[in-house]
C-alpha cells in the first residue's frame, strides 16, 4: 500500500486548463448530432454556429498536440531502444571474441 501511496505522489502534476471547471471537451457523439437553432427562412443562428466551430476547432487543435507528443515520445523511445540494441550486440559480439 505503501508503494501505491508513494507512486502517486510521485506522479508529475498534470498541465493546468484555462477552461472553466465544468468545461467538458466535445465527443464525436455530440458533433455528430448537433442541431442549430432555425432561423425562418435565413437558415441557423451564425452566431450559434460560430461558436460550436470554435469550441471545435479548439479541440481538435488539443487533439492534434496530443498525437504529436505521443509520435515524438514514440520516436525517442524506438531510437533509445536502438542504440540499446546496437550495444547489446556489440557487448555480446565483443564477449564472444
Amino acid at each position: 500500500m505503501r508503494a501505491f501511496l508513494r507512486h502517486l505522489r510521485a506522479e508529475p502534476p498534470r498541465p493546468v486548463s484555462y477552461r472553466a471547471a465544468n468545461y467538458v471537451p466535445l465527443k464525436p457523439w455530440q458533433v455528430r448530432g448537433r442541431r442549430f437553432t432555425r432561423r425562418g427562412r435565413r437558415g441557423v443562428d451564425a452566431a450559434e454556429v460560430a461558436e460550436f466551430l470554435d469550441r471545435v476547432a479548439h479541440d481538435l487543435a488539443e487533439v492534434y498536440a496530443a498525437l504529436g507528443s505521443s509520435r515524438r515520445e514514440t520516436e525517442r523511445i524506438k531510437d533509445a531502444l536502438r542504440c540499446w540494441q546496437s550495444r547489446r550486440a556489440r557487448e555480446d559480439l565483443a564477449a564472444r571474441r
